[in-house]
C-alpha cells in the first residue's frame, strides 16, 4: 500500500467542507456594481507581486492510480483563481486539450486556498496543490499520484512571416496599422485596424491576455479579431473553464470552438486564421458564405465553418471590402508578431509551424518561466524498497514516482510527440 502523508480523516473532512462551499460559489464569487453588473477588478499585465493565488494558477499533468486499472492513467488539470481565495478547475483524462489522448469529458472542481496551498474537491479525490504540482488523495487516504506543473507553447509561437507575406507589426509601429498604439514594452495595444484590405487571406496573430481574477465570462480579458470588420474570432480569457460558446476560439454568437485551447493569462498565445470571403452576384446578392478555419495555440478549433451572416457587433455584409479590426473591449490585451498573406497573390502552407528554436526565443519574452527539462529523480522520488509483506501487485510500475513509471511516462511522451508530428504533417 502507498502510504499517504495526509491522514484519512483530514482529507475527507476537507472534501466535505469544500462541498458545503460549492453551493455558494456561483453567487458569492464575483462582486457586483450598484447596477448589478459584475466588477472587473484589477487587470494585471505583469505577474502581481502580492497575489498568493497567482502562483497556483496553471496546467498540471501526470499519471494516477485509478481503481480497477493495473497501470496508472494519464490525468491533466487546469486551475484558475476567481474571487477571494476561491478557485475553479477542470480535470481531463488522457491529457490536456490539444494533446493526442485528451478525452473531452470534463470534471469540474472547486477549491479554497490556505496559505501557500490549495485544496480542490468535486471529483473522486481530494487534490492538494502547491506551486510545483498536485498530490491526489483517494477516499482511503492513499496518495495515488502527483501531477507536475507544465508550461505549454503554441507550435506556431514565433512563426516568422513567410515569403510574400505582409508584416503588419514586428515590434514597432508600421504604416500598415490605423489608430495603433505601442506600449512601453514595444507591444501593440488593443483597438486598431489593419490598413490594407484583403479578400481571402491567412492571418497570424500573437496575443497576451491580462490576469483578471475578479472578472468572469465576457468581462475577463476580452478582445476580438473582426475579419473584414464583420466576422469576430473571439479573444477571451476562458482558461480553466468548460468549452464556452463565446470563449476563446469561438465565432462570436455563431459557433463554439471544437476545443477550448486557452492557455493561462500572461502567457503568449497564437491565433492563426484562414479566411475566405463571401462571393457575390452582380446584382449584390450573396451566392456563397464566408468560410473560416482557425487554430488557437496551434490546434484547429474551427474547420471550414460557413458564416451565414455577420457576427455580434460586426458590420453588415456587403460586396465591398472592409479592414480587419482588432477590438478594444476595455481590457489590456497586448499583441505582437502580426503578419498576413493575401491568397490572391500567393499561397503558403498554413499555419506556419515554428521551429523549437523559434518557439524558445519567443517564449523568452513571456512572464512565466520558459519550459524546463524534466527534473531528475530525487531520493524522495525514487520507489520505496519492496517489503516482504507488501502487496504483490504493488510493483514499481504502479508507484506514483518510480523510475520505471518515469520511463513509461517518457515513452508515452515520445509517442504523443510522434503522433503530434504526424498530425502536423497532415494538417
Amino acid at each position: 500500500m502507498i502510504v499517504s502523508r495526509y491522514p484519512f480523516h483530514f482529507a475527507v473532512a476537507v472534501s466535505a467542507l469544500l462541498l458545503v462551499f460549492q453551493g455558494s460559489f456561483a453567487t458569492s464569487a464575483f462582486a457586483q456594481e450598484a447596477d448589478g453588473k459584475p466588477k472587473k477588478g484589477p487587470a494585471y499585465t505583469a505577474p502581481p507581486e502580492n497575489d498568493a493565488n497567482y502562483p497556483l494558477m496553471g496546467e498540471f499533468a501526470g499519471r494516477v492510480q485509478v481503481d480497477g486499472q493495473q497501470k496508472r492513467q494519464p490525468l491533466a488539470l487546469q486551475i484558475r483563481p476567481i474571487a477571494g481565495n476561491q478557485f475553479q478547475a477542470i480535470a481531463f483524462r488522457g491529457g490536456l486539450p490539444g494533446q493526442p489522448n485528451h478525452e473531452s469529458e470534463e470534471m469540474r472542481l472547486i477549491g479554497l486556498r490556505s496559505g501557500d496551498n490549495l485544496i480542490l474537491s468535486g471529483g473522486p479525490w481530494a487534490i492538494f496543490v502547491d506551486a510545483d504540482g498536485c498530490n491526489l488523495i483517494n477516499s482511503n487516504g492513499e496518495n495515488v499520484g502527483r501531477l507536475k506543473r507544465v508550461h505549454r507553447q503554441s507550435r506556431t509561437l514565433g512563426a516568422p512571416a513567410p515569403d510574400g507575406a505582409t508584416v503588419l507589426f514586428d515590434g514597432k509601429l508600421t504604416e500598415h496599422l490605423i489608430d495603433a498604439k505601442v506600449d512601453d514594452e514595444g507591444l501593440l495595444v488593443e483597438g486598431f485596424r489593419i490598413r490594407p484590405m484583403f479578400q481571402d487571406f491567412d492571418l497570424h496573430v500573437e496575443f497576451r491576455l491580462p490576469y483578471m481574477p475578479l472578472a468572469d465570462g465576457q468581462q475577463r480579458g476580452n478582445s476580438g479579431l473582426y475579419l473584414q470588420s464583420r466576422y469576430e474570432c473571439q479573444v477571451l480569457d476562458s482558461f480553466g473553464t468548460e468549452k464556452m460558446f463565446n470563449g476563446l476560439g469561438s465565432l462570436y454568437r455563431m459557433k463554439a470552438p471544437d476545443l477550448n485551447m486557452a492557455l493561462p493569462p500572461l502567457v503568449w498565445q497564437t491565433y492563426d486564421i484562414h479566411f475566405t470571403a463571401p462571393r457575390w452576384a452582380s446584382d449584390g446578392t450573396k451566392i456563397r458564405d464566408a468560410h473560416v478555419t482557425s487554430w488557437v495555440n496551434g490546434v484547429k478549433v474551427q474547420d471550414d465553418v460557413a458564416l451565414k451572416s455577420k457576427t455580434g457587433a460586426g458590420k453588415e455584409e456587403a460586396p465591398t471590402l472592409s479592414p480587419i479590426h482588432v477590438q478594444d473591449h476595455g481590457d489590456p490585451v497586448r499583441f505582437r508578431n502580426l503578419w498576413i498573406v493575401d491568397r490572391g497573390l500567393t499561397h503558403i502552407d498554413f499555419p506556419v509551424i515554428a521551429t523549437k528554436q523559434q518557439r524558445d526565443e519567443a517564449a523568452k519574452l513571456e512572464w512565466n518561466e520558459p519550459p524546463q527539462p524534466e527534473p531528475q529523480d530525487t531520493a524522495e522520488d525514487k520507489p520505496a524498497e519492496k517489503t516482504p509483506d507488501a502487496d504483490n501487485s504493488d510493483t514499481a510500475e504502479s508507484k506514483p514516482d518510480g523510475d520505471a513509471d518515469k520511463k513509461a511516462d517518457d515513452q508515452a511522451d515520445q509517442d504523443d510527440q510522434a503522433q503530434q508530428d504526424t498530425d502536423d504533417k497532415s494538417k
